[in-house]
Parts: C-alpha cells; sequence; structure tokens
C-alpha cells in the first residue's frame, strides 16, 4: 500500500514539475512581449498628446507620425546607446543590473530636461543644405525619412547585440534623405568626410587612452609591494583627474542650455575641480584603505564607489547631448508644419524634449540589459579598475576630441576603450609570460593561443561591421522611404 502511495505521489510530482516548467516557459516568452507593448504604448501615448497638445487640422497627422517616430527613435537610444556607460560598471561588478538601470534613467532624464540644448541643428550639424530642398512638404518628408530609418537600424543593431552610433544613425539617415530629395550636391562632403573619420579616430583614441591609464594603474599600484601605501598616494591623483575631466567634459557637452561656456574656460573648470577633488579624495581613500589587506582584491573596492559616480555622470552628460538625436528632427518637423517654412535651426519645445527624455529611459529600462550585459562582460573581462579607465578615457577623449575639432561618437568611444583595455592584457599577458618563461611566440600551439585572447575576436568583428556600415545601411534605408513617402502623398 504504501508502494502504490509513494508511485502516486512520484506521479504527481513529476505532473507539478511539468506544469511548473510549462509556466516558466511561457513566462520567458511572454516576458519580450511585455517590454514591446509597454513601448508602444509609449510612442502612441506621445504621438496622440503631441497631436492633441499642437496639431491643428490637416497638421494633426504629421505631428501625430512625427512624434510617434521621435519617441521609438528615443526608445531605440535608450536600448542601445546607454549600455556604453552602464555596461563597464555592470561587468565590472560595481553595479547590479536594475541599480545601473536606476541611476541611468534618472541620469539620463536629468540631463535632458536640465541641461539639453533649447536650440539643435535640425539637419544634424550641417549634413545637408537647406535650400536645396524644393519646398516645406519635402523637408518635411525627409526629417520623417531620417527618423524611420535611424530608428530601425538602431532597433536592428540592438537586436543583433551591437552597440552602434545613434548620432551616425542619424546623419546617415538625413543625409539619405537629403541626397534622394535633391542630389549628391546637397550634401555637405567635407563634414561627410570628418565625421567619416571619427569611426576611426574614435575608438582608437578611446582604446589607447584606457588602455594607458590601466599601464599606470598596474605598474603604479598593482605590481608594487605595498599595494594599499601606493593606493594611497595615486588612487586620490586619478580621483581628482576624473572629476576634473567629467567636469570639463559636462561644461563643454552637457551645459548648452544653461551657460554657453568655451573650451579654454572648461579645461580651466576641470583644472579647479580636479585639484579640489583631490584634496577631499585624499583623507577618505586613506579612511577607506585602513585595515585592508595587501592584494588586488582590495584595490577594486578602492575603485568602486569612484566608477559608480563615473557612469552616473556619463549619463547625464549623454542624456545632455544626445537627447537631441532623437528630437532634432521632431523639433524640425514640428516647426516647419506650424510656421510654413524650415530652418537650419529651432528651439526646443518642452514637450520635444520631455519625449525624448523619457523614451530614452523607457527604452534603457525595458530592452537595455541586452547590450550592457554586452559592452560589459562579453566582450572582455572588466573588474572596477579596468572600468574605472573606460569611462576616464570616454571623459577625456570627448575633450581631446573638441579640443582638435573632431566630430566623435561616445558609443566608439566607450566601445573602443573596452577594446583597448582587454587588448592591453593580450599584450602585457603575452609580455610577462614570454618574460617568464623565455620561451618564444611560435612554440605555443595555436589551440593554446586562441584560448589564451581575452578580448572575443566574434564580437570584435560584429561590432566593427556594424560601425562601419552605419552611415550607409541608414543612408540607403532613408532614401528609399523619402522615395516611397514622396510618392505616397505628392
Amino acid at each position: 500500500m504504501s508502494s502504490n502511495s509513494d508511485r502516486n505521489w512520484s506521479t504527481l510530482d513529476k505532473d507539478l514539475g511539468r506544469v511548473t516548467n510549462m509556466e516558466y516557459a511561457t513566462q520567458m516568452v511572454a516576458r519580450p512581449m511585455v517590454g514591446i507593448s509597454i513601448a508602444l504604448t509609449f510612442i502612441i501615448v506621445a504621438a496622440l498628446a503631441a497631436a492633441l497638445l499642437i496639431g491643428d487640422g490637416s497638421g494633426n497627422i504629421i505631428i501625430f507620425a512625427a512624434a510617434g517616430l521621435g519617441a521609438y527613435m528615443a526608445v531605440n537610444i535608450g536600448a542601445n546607446d546607454v549600455a556604453n556607460n552602464m555596461g563597464p560598471a555592470v561587468g565590472a561588478r560595481a553595479l547590479t543590473m536594475g541599480s545601473a538601470i536606476i541611476i541611468a534613467a534618472i541620469g539620463e532624464t536629468s540631463g535632458a530636461l536640465l541641461a539639453g540644448g533649447d536650440v539643435v541643428s535640425t539637419i544634424s550639424k550641417g549634413i545637408i543644405d537647406p535650400a536645396g530642398l524644393a519646398d516645406t512638404q519635402v523637408f518635411i518628408w525627409a526629417m520623417m525619412a531620417a527618423l524611420i530609418s535611424s530608428a530601425l537600424w538602431v532597433n536592428l543593431a540592438t537586436w543583433v547585440g551591437a552597440p552602434v552610433s545613434t548620432t551616425h544613425s542619424v546623419v546617415g539617415g538625413v543625409m539619405g534623405a537629403g541626397i534622394a530629395a535633391a542630389g549628391f550636391a546637397a550634401v555637405n562632403w567635407p563634414t561627410m568626410g570628418k565625421i567619416a573619420a571619427s569611426w576611426v579616430i574614435s575608438p582608437v583614441l578611446g582604446g589607447l587612452i584606457a588602455a594607458a591609464f590601466l599601464a599606470f594603474i598596474k605598474a603604479r599600484i598593482v605590481y608594487q609591494d605595498d599595494k594599499i601605501t601606493a593606493a594611497r598616494r595615486w588612487v586620490p591623483v586619478l580621483i581628482g583627474i576624473m572629476i576634473g575631466a567629467f567636469s570639463a567634459y559636462l561644461a563643454v557637452k552637457g551645459l548648452k542650455k544653461i551657460i554657453t561656456i568655451e573650451l579654454q574656460d572648461a579645461l580651466l573648470i576641470g583644472l579647479g575641480m580636479g585639484v579640489a577633488s583631490w584634496a577631499l579624495a585624499r583623507p577618505m581613500v586613506r579612511r577607506q584603505s585602513e585595515g585592508m589587506e595587501n592584494r588586488n582584491k582590495s584595490l577594486k573596492a578602492l575603485f568602486t564607489l569612484p566608477l559608480i559616480i563615473s557612469a552616473g555622470l556619463l549619463s547625464f552628460a549623454h542624456g545632455a547631448n544626445d537627447v537631441a538625436n532623437a528630437v532634432g528632427p521632431l523639433a524640425a518637423i514640428v516647426h516647419a508644419d506650424s510656421v510654413g517654412e524650415f530652418a537650419g535651426k529651432v528651439s526646443l519645445p518642452v514637450w520635444v524634449m520631455v519625449i525624448g527624455a523619457f523614451g530614452i529611459s523607457f527604452g534603457l529600462i525595458l530592452f537595455g540589459p541586452k547590450l550592457i550585459r554586452m559592452v560589459g562582460s562579453q566582450i572582455t573581462k572588466l573588474n572596477p579598475m579596468r572600468a574605472y579607465c573606460v569611462a576616464l578615457s570616454a571623459a577625456i577623449t570627448v575633450i581631446v576630441a573638441s579640443w582638435l575639432g573632431l566630430p566623435v561618437s561616445s558609443t566608439h568611444i566607450a566601445v573602443g576603450g573596452v577594446f583597448g583595455v582587454g587588448f592591453y592584457r593580450e599584450w602585457e599577458s603575452e609580455r610577462r609570460r614570454r618574460a617568464k618563461s623565455g620561451k618564444s611566440k611560435a612554440q605555443i600551439a595555436p589551440e593554446e593561443r586562441r584560448r589564451r585572447k581575452l578580448v572575443r575576436r566574434s564580437h570584435f568583428l560584429t561590432i566593427i561591421a556594424a560601425w562601419v556600415i552605419t552611415v550607409p545601411a541608414a543612408a540607403t534605408m532613408s532614401g528609399l522611404v523619402f522615395l516611397a513617402l514622396n510618392a505616397v502623398f505628392e
């Protein structure tokens, strides 16, 4: 009797287990649909609110469509671009995914609403000449096509797991629509040449600076016999450099709405903030390091808080600077539809900024974890010291690029910094191995050599390919969309 009872209970447990597995599988299938549903609801609400608030008569449809597309673009920026700021901190385990998303959402939203530029270039940094467009309606269709194509391209890149430049996506979209509307002569090719050069300059410069800081940390702190004493000397210096760099970065890129600051003044602000931060950090680091063991794990703890602060500052600056990628063309469409003419620069209405800010936050919360994991842990292994070098590189590279007058991509800089850290570790690991063993590289079997690679080559090639084709792909899509819109509504 007992045997039959045991068998019955065993059968019941198996059946309950199958039901549990089915419920879990159903949840896993339904979870992506919840995110898509919430994003779609936000896009529709943004479009309806804009149409009711601004549209009148025949303009309702245009405002409705433009606001929806702007919201869609903002969601995609949040899903893709913000990973570059939070990925290293999450990969280094300085932040959990949940806390990173909360910090990034607050930083992005506050940056967009408090310091987002109140005037944006509607044609994305002079890529096309507005005079080359026939009339206001053609200009509106060109901006619509740019929004549709750039948003679709960023969406596709997020789906395949490739962090791409949303700035370059918008540039490609505007260029393609301009060519379709007015021919190749409408494009400012010298400006496009500078943007193409930034494909190489941004990641290389970001990677070199990140690698240089990692080399410095290893030489001055990690490889010292007394690591704690070395950390007490140099960590405050690195914190001062970080605060100084971010102060200058925010002054140049993030405070346009509040005040216009020239580069030399921004550098002076950065210098002053850096010295003050160094002075404040010295006693703090000394207190934090008391009683710590003389090992690398202790050093990682000293870099955790500065890394979290740098991630938050990057998010604020990104929200202030890149929200225009989502709402610039939308502002241009609203201006052209309401005034009846188009302009190279227009003011950003508050409701347009709200769509951009909240769209970025929705995209980050709903779809951001995929790219955050990619940047933070799937390219190379990061710890707080390596991730700190990436964040510091992002701020310094933007300052250097501004000084040189070069257009750069924050995405390319951050991901280039991750690659730079990984490739430096590969080079250093090989150098130390050869110095220790005295063996040549040729004596290692090819399989063992591949196993020792610290940067995943498959991700490296995928990301580089996505970067290279971003502008031409977005331009081609935009040209086709413009021709379709023009044919349908002509």
